[in-house]
């Protein structure tokens, strides 16, 4: 399988072979209950969708409580497919944990980064701002917006003040510094987007040889 659903535990270190520190996410990967398996010949493209974190029956449609009864998988909260391996042979029912993931040394890691509320230039762009001394009057502001010649209105994409955060990230080339497969956990080396509790989508690393 080439990825798998999980959830952002937090941050820790752990020591490698020479005694050094190295901070590490953890990150509960699956068990991921395969829901539906897309065919070429059926739906035009192959693909696995797997779920993630169980759910309440009753809280879903009865269409969605079908899906799972016919596929004979528990209900789960999170739906997102995956490309299987050319070895895999999955089919509904299935379970993948993370032992599908056994000797891979680099991910790409997808999340919702944090809100950060309405935010100022400053902290959303990085803008300098102006003098804070000697009556100075521009201190956080972006200074001005728009062209003095003609059209003499503000450019699309400007950057101004306004919502930051919450808008979903990926990290490539992520090094896997530990797989606990029998616990269901992936230790990453680094930090990756999202708070603490927050879904992530883990998959082989695309740009970069991952065994």
């Amino acid at each position: 399988m080439q990825g798998l659903i999980g959830k952002k535990v937090g941050m820790t270190q752990i020591w490698n072979d020479n005694g050094v520190a190295i901070p590490v996410t953890v990150i509960a990967l699956g068990p991921c209950p395969v829901v539906q398996v897309k065919t070429l010949e059926k739906d035009g493209y192959v693909a696995a969708q797997l779920g993630f974190e169980p759910q309440k029956a009753q809280r879903l449609s009865k269409a969605e409580r079908t899906r799972f009864e016919k596929a004979g998988a528990e209900a789960c909260k999170i739906l997102a497919e995956f490309t299987p391996d050319s070895e895999d042979e999955v089919k509904a029912g299935d379970v993948v944990t993370a032992a599908a993931l056994e000797g891979i040394n680099f991910v790409d890691v997808q999340a919702t980064t944090k809100g950060r509320g309405f935010a100022g230039v400053v902290r959303r762009f990085g803008f300098r701002g102006g003098p804070m001394t000697h009556g100075g009057h521009s201190k956080r502001r972006p200074g001005g917006i728009a062209a003095r010649d003609l059209p003499g209105w503000v450019d699309k994409g400007k950057k101004m003040p306004g919502h930051m955060g919450c808008v979903v990230r990926t990290t490539q080339n992520v090094r896997v510094a530990k797989l606990i497969a029998e616990e269901n956990l992936i230790l990453l080396h680094g930090a990756v987007p999202g708070p603490n509790g927050g879904i992530v989508r883990v998959t082989k690393a695309l740009k970069k040889a991952s065994k």
